[in-house]
This record gives C-alpha cells, sequence and structure tokens, in this order.
C-alpha cells in the first residue's frame, strides 16, 4: 500500500496547525471577525490545490485577495511560491470550457488572441479579481504548456472588507516528511529525476553515492527537494515567497 504523506498547515491569524481538510473551516472563522472590522471594499477567500483531474497530492496554498488585485497578480505571486523556473506562459481558464490555442501572459500579457478577442475560456490576466471571482467559484490555472503544472482555485467566500495587501498567505502546507528511498532514515534534500521509476529520493549522504553509480545525476537529473507540486519539473528549484517553509522537511 502506498504511504500517505500528511499535509498540514499553520494559522495565519494565531499560529495554531490544522490538516489539509481542516484549515480553511478555521481560516473563515478569523476572516468572519476581520470582515467586521476592516475597511470596505470586496474580497477573497480562495484555496489553491493541484487540480485533481491531473491527479491529487498534498500541496495546498490559502489565500485572503482584495477584490481590486487583477488576475496577472495571482499569477504573479503562484510563480513566485510554487512554479518559476524558465518564464513559461501561463493562463487562468473556466474548466467548463476548453481553450482554443496558448492564453498567453508572458509574450501576450492580454490573454487574446491577436485580433483583439479572448480565447474561448480564457480569463485576461488583466481583468480584476472583484470581476471574475465569485464564491464557490472553480477556476483551472495551467503553469507551462509543455511540462505542466495544473492548479485548481476554488473560492471558498467573499467578504465585504478590504485585504491588507493585494494577496495575504492565510496557510501553506508545511514541508512534506519526504524521507531518503535508500537509507530510510534522514529527511530527503535531493531528487533524481532519471531514476524517478526506483529509488528517487535522497539524503544529502546517500546522494553522494547515488551519483557513483548514475552518471546523470550530477550532469542535470539531481534537483532540491522543495514545498512545491513543480519539484522535478523542468528547471524548477524553489520559490522566493515564504521561503522558511520552501525546503527540507525537519525530522
Amino acid at each position: 500500500m502506498e504511504e500517505i504523506i500528511k499535509s498540514e498547515g499553520k494559522c495565519l491569524f494565531c499560529n495554531k496547525t490544522f490538516t489539509k481538510t481542516g484549515i480553511n473551516r478555521h481560516l473563515a472563522t478569523h476572516l468572519t471577525d476581520q470582515a467586521t472590522e476592516g475597511v470596505t471594499g470586496k474580497s477573497f477567500f480562495v484555496k489553491v490545490e493541484t487540480n485533481k483531474r491531473w491527479g491529487s497530492t498534498p500541496y495546498f496554498l490559502s489565500l485572503w485577495i482584495d477584490g481590486e488585485a487583477k488576475m496577472k497578480d495571482i499569477d504573479s505571486f503562484l510563480r513566485e511560491i510554487w512554479l518559476e523556473c524558465c518564464g513559461h506562459l501561463s493562463a487562468f481558464s473556466y474548466p467548463t470550457k476548453k481553450r482554443r490555442g496558448f492564453g498567453m501572459n508572458f509574450f501576450n500579457p492580454f490573454g487574446t488572441a491577436g485580433n483583439g478577442k479572448e480565447y474561448e475560456g480564457e480569463i485576461s490576466m488583466n481583468k480584476k479579481v472583484k470581476d471574475i471571482l465569485y464564491k464557490d467559484l472553480v477556476l483551472d490555472y495551467e503553469y507551462d504548456f509543455g511540462t505542466s503544472t495544473n492548479l485548481s482555485l476554488t473560492v471558498i467566500e467573499e467578504y465585504p472588507v478590504k485585504t491588507t495587501k493585494k494577496i495575504v498567505l492565510l496557510s501553506r502546507n508545511e514541508p512534506l516528511e519526504i524521507i531518503c528511498s535508500v537509507c530510510g532514515k534522514a529527511p530527503a534534500t535531493q531528487i533524481c529525476t532519471s531514476c524517478s521509476y526506483k529509488e528517487a529520493t535522497f539524503c544529502n549522504k546517500c546522494a553522494k553515492k547515488h551519483a557513483k553509480k548514475c552518471e546523470d545525476f550530477d550532469d542535470y537529473a539531481s534537483m532540491p527537494v522543495v514545498n512545491s507540486p513543480r519539484m522535478g519539473e523542468c528547471g524548477y528549484e524553489g520559490g522566493t515567497i515564504d521561503v522558511e517553509r520552501d525546503g527540507v522537511y525537519k525530522m
């Protein structure tokens, strides 16, 4: 039986730890309190996780997003905390519609087809969040149309107040308990993308031994263990937001 990796996150407001399934219920109680005290406006409580159509993972983000922010602000945040490696294209879209082309935000920040019309199902990066999001909405997000990372954004609730900044990170899964697949004793610090079909995760000591028998490891296949669903993909080596929780599990 495949081992289930525990997924937990800490609450920004009280620093208590909850499971992936419980953290957002807890955060909602704090946000309800915030809604009675904040500056009038509009904001949204959003959970981000890997798109289940592509396989569920333990990774998650809980975000509080101001309505005046733009979709490109969410795109930038996701890139900086989870995704950015080589400046790939990305897109938000409605899951009930299929994109007919590449909805750009790297070469084409307006998410248009060049003739001024948006692709079917695609959402312009220049749209304001308050004009797109609403309670219970689910959006697809794709980063890199080659080696893709596919995410799902679900709007849990909306509030009649502004946030303290465009995007507030309310919670994130703590570094996962990924252990060396060779010794089984120490946290894994590296993976081998060339040997992912067998021994794949290594502590520092076992990584040195693996390098002696795997010619690809030192050349190109060694990649760091990071707290992101893009771990091991393309050239991704970690984010620039919340870096203290972007690393290796501590026993």
